[in-house]
């Protein structure tokens, strides 16, 4: 029955992706109830994460309706137009630490125009720079300290009395997939170089859309007029941010200060979070109403809708069918662990997030015997959301990128995001294996 019941997994992702946005999840729900009819019993729902991420989403649409989000697209755009020659480095560096900062790689979308608007400006293909930069958004995800996938991970490892906590994951995840996305940065700049394809002009789409008079001038860098409360929206954030970070480190069981906390870290990162909107919204004088129509709190509740179903799905897969994949795959994955991260970036790919990739996979592949360093050293191949063209920042960047040199090719993985992100992974976690046997 095993295969019978992988083909509804499968059937349901691929409906799920081929309708698109929150349908993912309403396939996933889809597939929970044929297994259900076909005898399988449902497995636990993710409520764990789908909690973490509406909290945090509603921590940044209230910054983001207090103007704190055009606060911080402003200093990025100053920062990429001071810097036009290093905008392949730049960009990506500004949309992990916006995501980093913010737990949600849907974060991007604020700077997807500006990056695309300082290339044209100064001659460069827009499709290198955003590309890693939309990359780079998504493996961040592995390092956010309120991110729902490493809160979820970090707990997973310390719940079963593996020696690595939350500060641990966090002291491997961060470097790790900081530096694979700066290297990978200088490896296509390098690329690109040697086939001299980094000047817009050269290329023949942009050239042909010029001549069709398809293509916008770089518009004018208009003054946005902030809101009152931006910086200090922001700051609040940030304040939350170091707060949760705080809590985490004096209850780890390393650190030692609080032996029997009243709280745990998913309720305080919850309750931090909501607090933190709460605070926002006073001194900020935010008006409610508007948070609802955001646009980060309407992907974010698309975000959860898509945990819940394709999670749950996942979840009563593997619980269904446990002993038979542990019989079949533990010996290889405890003698080669780096295939974990083989296995984790195609089910990424499929489950489209982060934090459905590890509650599903995670547990099963800690119980096969995976180590827990060699298990974070994979953890970035969760992020592998770039292999089909169906993520909303990815098909944002093509739709932002009116020159052509972003888009999708007939073949459907034929697109710019895929190599920059196979390699981006690759060496996060080779890192994540080097750094992991020094501080772990």
């Amino acid at each position: 029955m095993i295969w019978l019941h992988l083909i509804v997994v499968l059937g349901a992702i691929f409906l799920g992706a081929r309708l698109g946005g929150i349908a993912i999840g309403y396939a996933g729900g889809l597939g929970v109830l044929v297994l259900a009819v076909l005898g399988v019993t449902p497995g636990d729902m993710p409520l764990d994460v789908v909690s973490i991420i509406m909290a945090v989403i509603a921590a940044i649409a209230a910054m983001q309706v207090a103007g704190g989000m055009d606060w911080l697209v402003d200093l990025a755009a100053r920062l990429l137009r001071r810097n036009p020659r290093h905008l392949t480095f730049l960009a990506p560096v500004v949309t992990y630490l916006m995501t980093l900062m913010a737990g949600t790689g849907h974060t991007a979308f604020s700077t997807l125009p500006v990056i695309t608007e300082v290339a044209k400006e100064n001659d460069l293909r827009p499709a290198r720079p955003l590309s890693i930069a939309v990359v780079s958004s998504q493996i961040a995800i592995t390092a956010s300290p309120i991110s729902a996938a490493v809160v979820f991970f970090s707990g997973l490892l310390e719940d079963g009395d593996t020696g690595v906590d939350y500060i641990g994951l966090l002291s491997v995840a961060i470097p790790s997939t900081f530096l694979g996305c700066l290297a990978t940065a200088a490896i296509f700049t390098a690329v690109d170089r040697v086939r001299g394809r980094t000047r817009l002009q050269d290329d023949p789409e942009y050239r042909r859309r010029l001549a069709a008079g398809t293509v916008a001038a770089p518009g004018a860098h208009a003054t946005r007029e902030l809101k009152p409360g931006a910086r200090r929206s922001v700051v609040v954030f940030l304040t939350g941010l170091v707060a949760v970070m705080t809590y985490a480190t004096v209850i780890s069981d390393k650190v030692g200060l609080v032996e029997d906390p009243v709280m745990g870290r998913d309720a305080a990162i919850i309750a931090i979070m909501l607090s933190v909107a709460a605070v926002i919204v006073l001194v900020c004088r935010v008006d409610t109403s508007e948070v609802l129509t955001a646009g980060t709190f309407r992907s974010g509740m698309n975000a959860c809708v898509c945990v819940l179903g394709v999670a749950w799905l996942g979840l009563t897969f593997f619980g269904a069918h446990e002993d038979a994949i542990q019989g079949a795959a533990g010996g290889v994955l405890e003698a080669q662990p780096w295939l974990l991260a083989v296995a984790l970036l195609l089910a990424s790919a499929l489950m489209y997030s982060q934090a459905s990739t590890a509650r599903a996979l995670m547990p099963t592949a800690l119980a096969m015997g995976v180590a827990a360093p060699a298990a974070v050293a994979a953890f970035p191949a969760v992020s592998a959301l770039f292999i089909l063209p169906t993520y909303p920042t990815l098909l944002g960047a093509v739709a932002m990128d009116d020159t052509g040199t972003t888009r999708i090719g007939k073949y459907v993985v034929d697109h710019p995001f895929l190599a920059p992100g196979l390699v981006a992974i690759t060496i996060s976690v080779a890192l994540g294996f080097g750094i992991g046997a020094v501080v772990l």
